[in-house]
This record gives C-alpha cells, sequence and structure tokens, in this order.
C-alpha cells in the first residue's frame, strides 16, 4: 500500500543536533570527490575531527520529526535512525583519511630525514643503503601481487618513492664526504639502482657494458670501436622541431648557403659535412661558424645577461668604475644550477633527453645526458 508522509509528536532517545556538525558536512563532500581532493583535505579532517570542534547536543526534548508511516503494517522508520545507520560509514572513511594522513607523514619522516644531518653524520658504509635496496624491492614485488586494494597500492608506491627519495640523498651526502667511497659503493650497486637515480655517474660504469680501449692508429683500425649501447630512439617535441628549424636557418646562414633537402638531425648532420668538406677549409673558419650560430640561436639579448649574471663579468660601461670595468667576479653560486636546469628544456635538440644531478663536489649545477642525440646520429667517436 502507498506509504504517507505525516508529521508525529515523537520523543527520541537519539537528542538531535544543536548545530550542524562541520564534520560531517565535511565528510559528506569528500566522499563524493577524487582521491586526490581527499588528500588536499587531510589536514581539514583532522583540525575538525579534535575534541575542541566536536558538536554538542542539546537537552532532551519533545521534537516534531517528519516520520515515514505505513498504514497497513503500522511501521514507522525515524530520521534518526538512519542517521544512526549512516555513522559508521563515515566513521570507516574518517579512520581511512586519518591512516592515509599517518601514512603521508611517515613518508615524508622518511624521505627527508637524512636532509637535515650534517654529510659528516653519514657513513661510508654501504649497509643503510643496502637495507633500503631491499625494501624497494619488496615494496614493487607487493606491488606486482596486490592489484586489487587501490589504497594499499598508493602507500606501496608512496613508501617507495620515499626509500627512492632518502637513498638519493644519503647517496649525495656520501659523494661529498669521501668521493671514493661514493663511486664503490654505485658501482656496487650498479645493477639494483637505475643509473637516472644516482646523484652523478660521471666515474661511475655501467653494469652491463665492458670498457673499450683505444686500439693502436692504422690504416684498417678506427680509433675506437662502435658504441656498445643499444641506439635511443628519440622523440623530438613541438620546441625542438621549432629550435632545431631555427638553428638549421642560422647554418646556412653561417656558412655561405649550405643546406640540405633531408629533415630534422639528419639534415643538420648533412650541412655539417658538406660545409667541413670545403676545399680550404680551416679550423678559423669552423669554430667562428659554430660561435655565430649559437650566438644567434641565443639572441642578442642573452648573451650580455649570461656574462653578468652567470659569470659576473663587469660590462664595459661608461657608469662603472674604471678599475673593475671588465673583470670577471664570478661565475655566481646559482649558475651552474640555473645552466642545468635549462639546458633540458632549450637544447634536447642536439642533445636528447637530459636531466638535472649534481656535480662531482655534491652541489647542484651537474646535466645527466642519456645518450647524446648529435653523436649517436653522427657517429662520432674518440677517445677524451
Amino acid at each position: 500500500m502507498k506509504q504517507e508522509n505525516v508529521m508525529l509528536h515523537a520523543t527520541t532517545n537519539q537528542p538531535p543536533l544543536q548545530r550542524r556538525n562541520p564534520l560531517l558536512a565535511l565528510l559528506n563532500t569528500i566522499r563524493a570527490s577524487t582521491r586526490m581532493h581527499r588528500s588536499l583535505a587531510l589536514a581539514s579532517i583532522l583540525a575538525l575531527a579534535s575534541p575542541a570542534s566536536a558538536f554538542v547536543p542539546s537537552p532532551q526534548t519533545h521534537n516534531v520529526l517528519p516520520i515515514s508511516f505505513d498504514p497497513a503494517t503500522s511501521t514507522s522508520t525515524s530520521p534518526t535512525r538512519l542517521h544512526q545507520s549512516s555513522v559508521p560509514a563515515e566513521t570507516d572513511l574518517l579512520t581511512r583519511l586519518q591512516s592515509e594522513a599517518k601514512e603521508v607523514y611517515n613518508c615524508a619522516q622518511l624521505a627527508f630525514g637524512p636532509v637535515f644531518q650534517p654529510d659528516s653524520s653519514v657513513s661510508t658504509e654501504t649497509t643503510e643503503i643496502v637495507k633500503i635496496c631491499d625494501e624497494i624491492d619488496e615494496l614493487r614485488n607487493k606491488e606486482k601481487s596486490s592489484t586489487d586494494d587501490e589504497l594499499l597500492m598508493e602507500s606501496i608506491q608512496l613508501k617507495a618513492k620515499a626509500l627512492a627519495f632518502r637513498r638519493y640523498e644519503l647517496l649525495a651526502k656520501m659523494m661529498r664526504a669521501d668521493y671514493s667511497a661514493y663511486v664503490a659503493t654505485a658501482s656496487f650497486l650498479g645493477s639494483r639502482i637505475p643509473r637516472n637515480e644516482f646523484p652523478n655517474v660521471q666515474d661511475v660504469p655501467y653494469p652491463d657494458l665492458t670498457p673499450v680501449e683505444a686500439s693502436s692508429a692504422g690504416e684498417d683500425s678506427d680509433l675506437v670501436p662502435d658504441c656498445s649501447m643499444v641506439p635511443m630512439k628519440y622523440e623530438d617535441s613541438l620546441l625542438d622541431k621549432l629550435l632545431l628549424k631555427l638553428f638549421r636557418n642560422l647554418v646556412t646562414k653561417n656558412t655561405g648557403g649550405v643546406t640540405s633537402e633531408k629533415d630534422g638531425i639528419e639534415g643538420l648532420l648533412e650541412q655539417g659535412r658538406s660545409f667541413l668538406l670545403q676545399p680550404d677549409q680551416t679550423s678559423e673558419a669552423q669554430n667562428k661558424m659554430v660561435r655565430d650560430t649559437l650566438g644567434g640561436l641565443m639572441t642578442p639579448v642573452l648573451p650580455p645577461f649570461y656574462r653578468i649574471f652567470m659569470s659576473g663579468i663587469v660590462p664595459k660601461a661608461e657608469f662603472v668604475p674604471e678599475d673593475v670595468r671588465g673583470r670577471q667576479i664570478g661565475p655566481w653560486f646559482y649558475a651552474p644550477f640555473l645552466t642545468s636546469f635549462v639546458t633540458p628544456t632549450f637544447f634536447g635538440f642536439l642533445v636528447g633527453p637530459s636531466k638535472p644531478n649534481r656535480r662531482k663536489d655534491g652541489q647542484p649545477g651537474g646535466l645527466l645526458v642519456e645518450k647524446c642525440k648529435f653523436l649517436q646520429e653522427s657517429g662520432c667517436k674518440g677517445e677524451f
């Protein structure tokens, strides 16, 4: 039979809320949001969950409540009972969010712990770093076998990233304290740590490649054997294609019209070979062509800016005292880092993918080129 809603005076054992619970309202909003939005609301939830913000029930009184009444069965359902039935779900959600907040806090402590330690406090032994590698491997195995629980997967991934960051910081501090110990540790763990996760790989050999020795020069022998690394396939971005186009136009201009019908880096290499093989070619002319081409790519604005704000060269201007004109008081401390930060974006069309890393002294300002695009495509090789 059709149910009818009627208004009855009812006395409830559970008193109504004196005011709307802000925590309950926030939880209802979060339930409809994505997990990313949940993470942003963790701090608000913890604040609202404190005793200071708890709601205060009003004294027990008679209240007018809407009751759903069925004349056939003479049964009714109170909104108070409906509210009570939703409490466990809201409690579970709050517990889950608090658990996530605790996990984020623990991972942050794990990752940033070494950042605030002095370099001298870091041991040059590989024990702790090996333990971190073991923990990361164990988490990766759990990640492969646990694909159903989304929360567990995210927790595993977060902890693995925190451990990888901690390992990086420990290696960086070891490099600053004892570079020889760092090279030995990095070489030992080269097969367990991805190469791009080391602070510096300048003297760290590839784990799966055997160094080649320069052979004696002769008519039938090359100076250095061909590279045994797998050729990299480069994918140019729109910016890479635009910069390469501009660079090739500048090469055509500075070589007296030398051009090529080939596209991309292959056309640039053919332009260079044609220019180098011209009759009566000199090294001075080659250096001037490279200098003018790079200068044109940087535009007239960047070279003076670089000299002053990167190299620290005092401009030769009238307002500058004569005793300091043209003197170099740099390079500034930020110059290496800024250069390594700019290079991956604006010179990827020549060198391929790269990323900033650390210098041999452990300070920012290094650059890791995965495999030089220009050298691979040109077949250039030599001993250095």
